[in-house]
């Protein structure tokens, strides 16, 4: 196991420089340069003053230069500069947004796995009942529906229409003058609508996901053993049953980490929630490319993490991947 772990360590740096190297090519390749897009509403600029900008910003350079210039910042955990007007370091920009980025995808998460997984675990073996095809009807619609559709429609109806619940940003005005618990609900109405959007949208494909697996693993021969030999139904789902089919799942898991920083670029946009998401499609749209290589290349990490954990989960549920299969 320690030789298998450092292999995969090991392994994970090449990969990590393919990826940031393709992200870096491809981004520059895109139409429309920082200098541009600072610089093209303003016609007094002149010409030797973007050129300036492009020097300052070293995009006069060859661009193998500028990564490798990137890539000896990297090396020190350094991003650079951010392209926007404050010129601050991306480290900074990211370190402000990754709290409330992580606490909405850790809640949501957690929400996500503690419905989806006794929802799956209900339809499976409920298969072919009435609230089998109910749980199905809710997968088809939570697939159907396009996640910005929905938060808008959640928008007007509870924002606009009822004023149950705000619809931007995570404190409402005056809110720093609230101390307690008159904080912390203003707060947590402000949370609701996009913590529900975001946990919807992996619901029902993760549900379904559960279900799928625990319908294969209920169909195994150690499962009909285990019902012949007298055990309750109880036992045989939740302790023989239930630990392989969570396999999979726990692949699901491990990919998850990623989104817990990075965000999601839809529902933190729309409800102007200052989050990594936000953050990305402002750098994308200005043509920041240290920031926006700072996100990307941070994801890129994580997913190479969360897939390690994955592969490391996976060996400690299951004695057969520890042992070689000589289990």
């Amino acid at each position: 196991m320690p030789a298998y772990l450092l292999q995969r360590l090991v392994a994970l740096v090449p990969l990590l420089l393919g990826i940031t190297l393709i992200t870096f090519v491809v981004m520059h390749l895109a139409p429309g340069e920082p200098v541009e897009m600072q610089t093209a509403m303003n016609p007094k600029v002149s010409a030797q003053a973007r050129e300036r900008l492009r020097e300052f910003y070293g995009l006069d350079k060859p661009l193998h230069v500028q990564y490798l210039n990137w890539l000896g910042r990297l090396a020190r955990l350094d991003f650079g500069r951010s392209f926007a007007p404050d010129n601050r370091p991306v480290m900074d920009k990211i370190r402000e947004r990754i709290p409330v980025t992580l606490s909405l995808n850790v809640i949501a998460l957690v929400l996500e796995f503690g419905l989806a997984i006794p929802i799956g675990i209900l339809a499976a073996t409920r298969r072919d009942t009435l609230l089998d095809k109910g749980i199905t009807l809710f997968v088809f619609l939570g697939f159907a529906v396009p996640t910005f559709w929905l938060a808008l429609i959640l928008m007007y109806l509870f924002g606009v229409k009822l004023g149950w619940l705000p619809i931007s940003g995570l404190h409402s005005l005056g809110s720093d003058k609230l101390h307690g618990l008159a904080w912390f609900g203003d707060l947590a109405r402000h949370l609701i609508l996009p913590i529900s959007i975001a946990t919807f949208g992996s619901l029902a494909g993760l549900s379904r996901y559960m279900r799928s697996t625990m319908l294969e693993v209920i169909g195994q021969d150690y499962i009909t053993t285990a019902r012949a030999k007298g055990l309750t139904e109880r036992v045989v789902i939740y302790r023989h049953a239930l630990r392989n089919a969570l396999l999979p799942v726990i692949t699901l898991l491990g990919f998850s980490l990623p989104g817990l920083i990075g965000g999601s670029v839809i529902f933190e946009t729309i409800f102007a929630i200052p989050g990594m998401g936000q953050l990305f499609y402002m750098g994308v749209m200005s043509r920041d490319y240290p920031l926006v290589m700072g996100i990307l290349t941070i994801g890129a990490g994580l997913t190479l993490v969360g897939n390690l954990l994955a592969d490391l989960a996976y060996a400690a549920a299951d004695p057969r991947i520890r042992h070689g299969g000589n289990a």
